[in-house]
């Protein structure tokens, strides 16, 4: 009877711990049947040209819900036009967060914008997750331990380009451009350090506003110098305005172009093709205009991705595999969530990402994140503009060298 008693106990035992070991935990925005997404993005106003990130991740939910979902959930990607301006970020992202009750906002494009919405995110305690802005500050994970960001920040990037000129044009004369907000001053900040000593080849700085109409008297200004250096710190509007207008005066210095306005559909074509040739920037992501990807595997995926689920979409633009790749990236995130669905594992999973790849990232580039670390990715290489496309050049340089 003893021994019957004992093996009923056990077995009671465990018949309660078993819902228990898979008991499914949600936050706000979670269920048995979704996953609630949040997002903004400039569809409209100076830093339009952005919008074509968001619609390339809303296009790639459609393919995963197509698919099944994320762990058998479907995803409710929710994403509303700020225009490029932080009161109106700040407005629609406690939309995000207390009326549509999402598990996390994603992508907020733009440094002005993620600054205005960091601390109330870290408030909230939502996951301000994979921001699209490569600025410094979002690798913060003591102060700011619920925004991280995905690219490879500013500063490092400028850094290289500051590496390279000391290398090939050691008695440069350089004028730079730049956004005056702290996405213009984190780029310009990296550069003046990767010169270091000799950050006094800087002959003219030129800084506009997003509000403005033209640069072209900036443009102007820095041709004036003699500068024949030209780092280039724009959004894409400011870009091809800035390439155009120091063609049209016949002012010809080595042109460097932030990676985030090297589009070939959204900047160089509306400059003008002829007038970009040379242009050097960076990458990190496989260009759709470079041929040598025409029979890349990964590519084709991609292009029959636009083809079924972006139909309007622009094959040569780069912000659509950028997007499809950043969205690639919090599909893993979540499947790593599994059945705990919580803001708090949201960010564990995100900080435990180790050498990850979507196959649309350059060969020798992959994610890395860790609790101490929220920098996802930190190599880059340089390319060249020859008319057509960008030609890559160099090897893949990382944030330690």
């Amino acid at each position: 009877m003893k021994s019957r008693l004992v093996t009923f106990a056990g077995l009671l035992a465990l018949a309660l711990a078993m819902p228990v070991a898979a008991q499914k935990k949600y936050d706000a925005g979670a269920s048995d049947k979704e996953i609630k997404i949040g997002n903004t993005n400039p569809y409209s106003g100076p830093a339009s040209a952005y919008g074509a990130i968001g619609k390339s991740i809303a296009a790639y939910f459609r393919m995963v819900n197509e698919r099944g979902g994320i762990n058998g959930r479907r995803i409710n990607f929710v994403t509303y036009d700020d225009g490029y301006s932080p009161p109106k970020t700040v407005e629609m992202v406690r939309k995000l967060v207390e009326q549509d009750e999402v598990l996390l906002v994603f992508q907020p494009l733009g440094t002005p914008s993620n600054t205005a919405i960091q601390k109330y995110m870290n408030g909230k305690k939502v996951p301000q997750l994979f921001v699209a802005t490569g600025a410094t500050k979002w690798n913060d994970p003591k102060h700011f331990p619920w925004t991280m960001g995905w690219q490879p920040n500013y500063q490092t990037e400028a850094r290289i380009y500051a590496k390279h000129i000391l290398d090939t044009k050691p008695n440069a004369k350089i004028a730079v451009l730049y956004q005056n907000d702290d996405y213009g001053k984190d780029y310009l900040k990296g550069f003046e350090d990767g010169l270091g000593a000799k950050k006094n080849m800087i002959v003219a700085k030129a800084s506009y506003e997003v509000s403005e109409p033209t640069v072209d008297s900036q443009i102007l200004q820095l041709k004036s110098s003699g500068a024949d250096v030209f780092f280039n710190i724009t959004t894409p509007k400011f870009a091809a305005q800035a390439i155009r207008a120091a063609y049209d005066t016949g002012w010809k210095p080595t042109h460097y172009l932030n990676n985030v306005s090297n589009s070939v559909g959204s900047v160089l074509k509306p400059a003008g093709l002829e007038k970009a040739v040379g242009v050097i920037t960076s990458a990190y992501l496989k260009d759709p205009t470079d041929k040598r990807w025409a029979n890349d595997a990964a590519m084709k995926t991609w292009r029959e991705f636009m083809a079924k689920y972006n139909p309007e979409g622009d094959l040569s633009d780069p912000f659509n595999v950028y997007g499809y790749t950043v969205a690639a990236t919090l599909e893993q995130v979540l499947k790593q969530c599994g059945d705990t669905l919580t803001r708090e594992n949201v960010m564990k999973q995100a900080a435990s990402l180790k050498r990850f790849r979507v196959d649309t990232m350059l060969p020798g580039i992959s994610i890395t994140t860790s609790p101490s670390d929220f920098a996802p990715i930190e190599a880059v290489q340089l390319e060249r503009f020859n008319g057509q496309q960008f030609e890559l050049f160099g090897e893949v340089i990382s944030a330690e060298q």
